[in-house]
């Protein structure tokens, strides 16, 4: 995968303790047992550490964690 989908699944196992063998491009955060404040929280800390600037309205649980790599990648690149 990218470094970012990488860096994404180290933030989730990490500071959300998600367990690794359950992250997945098509999780969605619903599937990981995070509550919409933790997506949240998840996506300010991305933002922070990626200097993007996530739309906040879009951190549903059903969103999946490939859809926020493929958020994050666009960003950066400015496409």
């Amino acid at each position: 995968m990218s470094a970012v989908y990488d860096h994404l699944v180290t933030t989730l196992t990490g500071k959300f303790e998600v367990p690794a063998d359950t992250v997945r491009p098509e999780a969605s955060y619903d599937d990981l047992g995070l509550d919409s404040l933790a997506v949240v929280e998840l996506f300010l800390t991305l933002q922070e550490e990626w200097a993007v600037p996530l739309d906040d309205s879009e951190a549903t649980g059903t969103l999946t964690v490939g859809e926020t790599v493929g958020l994050v990648e666009k960003l950066k690149t400015g496409a």
